[in-house]
């Protein structure tokens, strides 16, 4: 049976003092962190392209900051920058015409990115690539997303090889058995979105489960962002939305992965119940009771 890492969707949270925090500095939190979860998702790096300017890339003393405050034994889930899988820039008006990312699944930006992680090759459990929903204007369908995802695959060759990929699309009808058997040629992982308009992740997972192979990340995220901050009013250290039923159906499936022997990652985001934190703690009691091992 194979361990499953529960950790949140970054950490950078002051909110969070009292539950993982000991102190209001806003120092050194990732040295805090890692006292109570093993793994943790950096999502700062995603956003990275801006108008009028080349892509931004992690920096070097970051890394190392990152590396430094974490035992040997910590973990990262690291989503790939937005200047590599975005299709279009991003407009301020919807009226504005669209105008293609010329970076979108460029192989060289990307083995730029990796070299700038590459310190943290060996404690990274996954590297997504995390789409946007890409309407008919966007990318015509699954089979010219599925074309351009295995040539850039194709192209980044072994650079890529040496990392854990994992695909995050936001289409559910891109769902189908075309991106499942992509994923599993080039030995890539499917990262479940649970809601954010997708459909729910055990449902997923119950028709396509089967296509998975070796490992896989389920990121529980919530649903109308906005509506839960003005909710918590960004404080995140309550449960403004529980969500017990479905967190059940969300053991049974990491059970499930684990049984099965599949490398899992869960990533818990505030906007998910209202703290990230405590719907650990909900979903750490459930695991508990299956007799699954986490850390």
């Amino acid at each position: 049976m194979m361990m499953v890492r529960i950790g949140t969707c970054s950490w950078k949270f002051p909110s969070w003092n009292g539950l993982v925090y000991d102190t209001d500095s806003s120092r050194r939190y990732l040295a805090q962190y890692c006292r109570r979860y093993g793994t943790v998702e950096i999502d700062q790096w995603f956003w990275s392209l801006f108008s009028g300017s080349p892509p931004q890339l992690p920096r070097i003393e970051t890394v190392a900051e990152y590396l430094a405050d974490t035992p040997d034994d910590f973990t990262f889930s690291i989503k790939v920058p937005n200047s590599i899988t975005l299709t279009h820039l991003y407009r301020k008006r919807k009226s504005e015409p669209l105008t293609p990312n010329p970076h979108f699944l460029d192989p060289d930006l990307f083995e730029r990115f990796l070299e700038r992680i590459r310190p943290l090759r060996e404690r990274t459990v996954s590297l997504m690539f995390q789409f946007e929903y890409l309407n008919k204007r966007k990318m015509t369908g699954l089979d010219r997303f599925v074309e351009l995802l295995e040539g850039f695959l194709r192209s980044a060759g072994e650079t890529a090889a040496q990392w854990p990929l994992a695909v995050e699309p936001r289409n559910p009808q891109f769902l189908e058995a075309s991106y499942f058997e992509l994923l599993a040629r080039h030995r890539v992982a499917h990262v479940f979105t649970h809601r954010y308009y997708m459909p729910p992740a055990p449902e997923v997972y119950a028709q396509h489960g089967h296509m998975l192979r070796d490992r896989t990340v389920l990121r529980l995220l919530g649903g109308d962002r906005k509506e839960i901050e003005s909710r918590t009013k960004k404080q995140w250290n309550s449960r403004v939305t529980p969500k017990d039923e479905e967190l059940v159906s969300i053991a049974d499936m990491i059970a499930d992965l684990a049984v099965r022997g599949l490398d899992t990652t869960v990533n818990v985001n505030n906007h998910y119940e209202g703290s990230a934190p405590l719907t650990i703690g909900v979903l750490s009691n459930l695991l508990h009771q299956r007799d699954i091992a986490f850390r």
